[in-house]
């Protein structure tokens, strides 16, 4: 392939697999607008629906690392055209009015297993393959900022649909959007995963590398408290200020900040991230939100400091993804990052799960979030503590084709 041929099917694999990680996260960042309608019009308590919100979290963490696997070894194309198969048909089944077991299933397990196949690990891992390292940081980075602007763009169209035309018709409206993942899939390029390229550590022997690293761990388990606080907002905060009496415009307002301004901070992690090191800058992105979720549930809740959270998540929320792969893909390289990134990303899933559903729990015991939100404040601090003392140096290689 000529130069200026590569240049092409790279830049065909940042786009369309931005926008296919852009239409995923959208659609997963609406989830909380429906808490509210799903929950009357079914006669349920929150729990129920948080209940599937987590599962989807849990289910989509434990699908991850056998996604990313799979993608690791035949490429990317085929994973997100099966995700985005079960993506859409979770959604359709989501409107139906079949009751409370199979809204579970639809939503937890078949939207769950979709978000498995079309979302960042899978899209990262096939980045990085066709990437040098040095550009790899940066390109992270900018594939999370595109993917960032689905929830900025998507969260007013859909809440227009709620008000205009039900939860039930907007939620067929998302399953036509999932399915338009398909042919951007099929146009994202040729990445043939490991096929081809040289010989290296198999899935199994990597595995077990990461298993037996400390600082692996120390990463993994920070994640996971991102998974908790992203996840409680998302799902929570819609709910949380129709509580103080605030409108849902301005939490569907709050929620695509959040998705704006989460642009230039992945943006900016990316660029940090190729010149300091991504442990550390971890310890402050957690910092940052602890503090950021404690000035707003402690000072008085207005319009205005809701919308001023929106901005500050927004600018923390997901720019430690692209620092958290950069420093898999430093420590392990590049073979096998859809499979570690999916197993660190196991870690954020089982956080996401305690964090959607306990949000639910904590609300329908006690009456209001104060305990969860106390929670998240406390497992940010607990974050940055287990990021300071990771270093990113590249591991001791695994003998090339270990057996697995």
């Amino acid at each position: 392939m000529n130069p200026s041929s590569q240049g092409r099917a790279v830049l065909a694999l940042l786009l369309c697999g931005s926008l296919i990680v852009a239409v995923a996260l959208g659609i997963r960042h609406s989830f909380g607008l429906f808490l509210q309608p799903v929950s009357m019009a079914n006669g349920w308590g929150r729990d129920v629906f948080a209940f599937a919100m987590a599962l989807q979290n849990l289910v989509w963490g434990l699908a991850q690392p056998f996604a990313g696997m799979v993608a690791d070894r035949f490429g990317s194309r085929r994973v997100i055209i099966a995700g985005t198969v079960l993506f859409a048909a979770g959604l359709l089944l989501m409107a139906q009015p079949l009751g409370a077991p199979a809204f579970i299933l639809a939503a937890g397990v078949l939207v769950g297993l979709g978000l498995a196949g079309t979302t960042f690990p899978i899209v990262m891992g096939a980045v990085s393959r066709a990437l040098p390292p040095e550009r790899r940081s940066m390109a992270f980075g900018l594939t999370m900022a595109i993917g960032s602007a689905g929830q900025f763009v998507f969260l007013p169209v859909i809440l227009g649909l709620l008000d205009g035309f039900g939860w039930a018709a907007a939620l067929l409206a998302l399953s036509a959007l999932a399915a338009c993942m398909l042919p951007l899939a099929f146009m994202l390029g040729a990445d043939r995963g490991n096929r081809g390229q040289p010989a290296g550590p198999t899935a199994g022997a990597a595995f077990r590398e990461a298993m037996a690293h400390k600082g692996f761990w120390l990463l993994t388990l920070g994640f996971g408290v991102c998974g908790f606080q992203l996840v409680l907002i998302g799902v929570h905060l819609p709910a949380f200020l129709g509580d103080q009496g605030i409108d849902i415009g301005v939490a569907t307002t709050v929620l695509a900040l959040i998705g704006l301004f989460n642009i230039p901070g992945t943006l900016a992690a990316g660029w940090l991230g190729a010149r300091f090191a991504k442990p550390g800058l971890l310890v402050w992105i957690y910092l940052g939100r602890s503090a950021a979720i404690a000035g707003f549930v402690y000072l008085p809740i207005t319009t205005g400091s809701a919308m001023l959270f929106g901005v500050l998540m927004g600018l923390l929320w997901l720019s430690t993804v692209p620092l958290t792969n950069g420093t898999i893909a430093t420590i392990f390289g590049v073979r096998n990052l859809s499979m570690l990134g999916g197993v660190a990303f196991l870690s954020h899933q089982v956080g996401a799960f305690l964090g959607g559903w306990l949000g639910g729990i904590v609300y329908d015991r006690l009456g209001s979030y104060d305990l969860a939100w106390a929670m998240a404040i406390g497992l940010g601090l607990v974050a940055a503590l287990l990021n300071l003392p990771i270093r990113e140096r590249p591991a001791a290689p695994a003998p090339a084709g270990a057996a697995a």
